[in-house]
């Protein structure tokens, strides 16, 4: 019996045009790119290079992007990271009620270490409920994360409109794109989104390969 894959939501095949676009740093331009031979300098250019194409496949600045090994560990540093660098102001957290397991298992960790978790209700559609995210952020709400696409129902969320309230309250707001990135247009400053997650393995790139964004300033 012939099997075929139609789970491409998951994860997809690598593209033979980048698969071709790694050989050569798979085998003779192999330094590491911190070093200062010419090895390294071969290696340090692509890596900019890359960051230059991400940067411009979300309309990003390149040095808002960090590189990261998945969706999942974008996801785990944007969250934790964000909510530690905001506890100063506050201990109020809100994600939304389908999030994907890497937003919630973060989440789930700072309410361990003293964080107050509120999870965001959707309707029959997955939408969420944006008159109760506006209701519910308070002086001591430091962070909001709502995906922007999600994978399971393909509901898309009104990212645009949750930015905009997070703005009246100085709240960060981060989205998970790792399903909606090469699929469907991003754009961050169309979205308004502080951070966000995203991974190459979605749309035909290599295993390992992602990047989290995160706005300058």
């Amino acid at each position: 019996m012939k099997k075929r894959y139609m789970d491409h939501i998951a994860a997809t095949p690598i593209d033979p045009r980048v698969f071709e676009s790694m050989v050569p740093f798979l085998k003779e331009h192999f330094g590491n790119p911190q070093s200062l031979h010419s090895w390294g300098q071969e290696s340090i250019e692509a890596l900019e290079t890359a960051r230059q194409q991400v940067a411009l496949l979300i309309n990003a600045q390149p040095e808002e992007i960090f590189f990261t090994s998945s969706g999942s560990e974008s996801n785990n540093m944007a969250v934790k990271g964000l909510a530690e660098a905001k506890r100063k102001q506050g201990n109020h957290i809100l994600v939304s009620a389908v999030e994907h397991q890497s937003i919630l298992h973060s989440a789930k960790k700072l309410e361990k270490m003293g964080f107050e978790v509120e999870h965001i209700p959707v309707d029959k559609y997955g939408l969420i409920d944006l008159a109760y995210l506006k209701k519910s952020l308070t002086d001591k709400t430091v962070l909001v994360s709502i995906m922007l696409a999600n994978s399971e129902v393909g509901t898309v969320e009104p990212i645009e409109q949750a930015a905009e309230i997070c703005r009246e309250k100085d709240v960060i707001l981060h989205t998970d794109a790792v399903a909606a990135a090469g699929n469907i247009e991003v754009d961050v400053k169309k979205l308004g989104t502080s951070s966000l997650s995203l991974a190459g393995d979605q749309f035909y790139g290599p295993k390992g390969s992602a990047a989290l964004y995160i706005r300058k300033g």
